[in-house]
This record gives structure tokens, sequence and C-alpha cells, in this order.
């Protein structure tokens, strides 16, 4: 049974679990839900969006930085990551509403929310219907603040760059699979970015957005987290035909190789946008 890539299988409770744990122990999607909520400018806000808002690591971060008087609607399609963010996110203020981004037009008032913030999950989206859905969802002056994954936005951080080039975790789990299983490279595809700035900037423009500012940051972890988050089923590699027993199997194998501290560099692109008119 293949895994699914990062745009399906999230509404699926053992992913869910598996993710709402990650999220509880390494820092990644906390830090980088606070990057955005800051960068957002919040200190006014009434009504905010959390847009595939998952279990609700970027709802805790827009709770913290935003008045006590805010309600924040975390909206998200899988239904299966809003069930376990409800046990251990349980603020008045906040609202789960299970739907595609695409469709929050729907469940959102026009023209009354003061900042949309989407973490680690855009470019999963059909951004031209999502830009266009945001637009009319924000206030005039209104914010819209996501990140896209360096390799889909084709931006590497200079210190990305000079980072000392060790195996990654995916690289040596190819490896085990030829080695072990038999199993056959990946075919080669196309390595053009998904979602490049220009891109971006295209469709926000098209849709009668600004773009604010834009900035390529870094993150970094170990090999432990990267283990981890490869662990959650979603992410889970190689494709092709593995159960998720020897998907781990094969991690464990590759992750022995490595030293759990080392380090890892993650390159972001990080957008502000704007719906014009009001003050900023």
């Amino acid at each position: 049974m293949a895994p699914h890539d990062a745009v399906l299988g999230w509404d699926e409770y053992a992913t869910a679990e598996a993710y709402a744990a990650f999220t509880r122990e390494y820092p990644m999607y906390s830090a980088t839900s606070r990057d955005l909520a800051h960068r957002a400018g919040l200190a006014d806000s009434e009504l905010v969006v959390d847009l595939c808002g998952g279990a609700g690591a970027t709802a805790r971060a827009i709770l913290d930085l935003a008045p006590h008087r805010v309600r924040v609607i975390s909206l998200d399609s899988a239904a299966a990551m809003q069930r376990v963010g409800r046990r251990t996110l349980n603020d008045p203020r906040l609202s789960w509403i299970a739907a595609p981004a695409e469709n929050m037009s729907h469940h959102v008032p026009p023209a009354d929310v003061d900042a949309v913030v989407c973490n680690s999950a855009i470019w999963k989206t059909h951004t031209p219907t999502v830009f266009a859905a945001v637009h009319r969802a924000l206030r005039p002056a209104g914010r819209f603040v996501f990140n896209v994954g360096g390799g889909f936005a084709g931006v590497r951080h200079p210190d990305e760059l000079t980072a000392r080039t060790r195996p990654s975790l995916n690289t040596l789990i190819s490896q085990i699979a030829a080695r072990d299983y038999g199993c056959s490279p990946a075919p080669a595809v196309d390595s053009s970015p998904r979602l490049p700035l220009e891109t971006i900037t295209k469709q926000l423009t098209a849709v009668g957005m600004t773009v604010l500012a834009t900035e390529v940051t870094v993150q970094r972890s170990t090999m432990a987290e990267k283990k981890a988050w490869l662990s959650i089923p979603v992410f889970a590699r190689p494709a092709g035909d593995f159960t998720h027993a020897q998907r781990m199997k094969i991690l464990q194998t590759a992750y022995a190789l490595t030293t759990p501290d080392a380090p890892t560099v993650t390159s972001w692109l990080v957008v502000v946008a704007q719906r014009p008119g009001g003050t900023q």
C-alpha cells in the first residue's frame, strides 16, 4: 500500500494522533505558527481564521498573541485532525469548522476577518480559489500570512546552502529499500517548484491582494525530529507496496546510520499579503 503524500490521508485517526504527538514534543509547527501569527499583526484583531488549521497548533499561537476578545475559526478538511485538536485546545474563543480551504467563503463572513493565517499547507490547496476566498473574507487592510516549504517554493536560505552535507533520512530510506527489499528508485519527476513566489504574486494580484513582504527563513532541527516527522503515517516513506510496519522498520534502519542530534536545516518562503484599503 503506497503512503499518502502531504495532500491526502490527513482525515485518518492514526495520522491525527501521531501529528498531535509530534507537535507536543517537537517545536517545528509551534515555532512556525508563532512566526506567522506575529507577522499577521494581531494586536487589534477581533476575528482571525486559521486556514488548514489541523489539530490547532497555529490556533494556539493566534490565541496567545491576539487580544482576549478575539474569535478564531480553525478551518480544515480533516475532521480527524480537529477531533484530536479539540481534546487539547478547549478555548471558548475558538470554533472548529471541517471544510476545505477552497470553501472558506461558505463558512466565514465576507469582509469581516482581520487576518488569515495558513501554516505549512497552502501548496496543498487550489491556490487561485483559496486566494480569492481569502480576499472576500478579509476586511480592508486585513492580512493574509502563509508559508511555503522551500522545496515547493524553489528557495533555499543561505544557511541551508552552507550546511554540512550529510545523507538525508529520505536518501538513506531509499537506499535501504533498494538494498533490503529490491525497491527500484522512484522515477525522476519534474523538479520545477510547485509554488514559486512569481506564481504566488501573480495569483494574489489577480484577486486584488497586495504582497506586503516576503522572506526566506530557516528552521533548524535534528535527525531525531526528522525521524519523528517521518513516523507520521501521512509522511512515511518509501512509496510503493509497503505496510506501515515495514516503512517504520526501514526508517529505524536508516536512522541508525545517522547521529540523532545532527543538525538539519530547512528553508521556508514566508509571504505577507493584504487586502487593500483601510489603514495598515
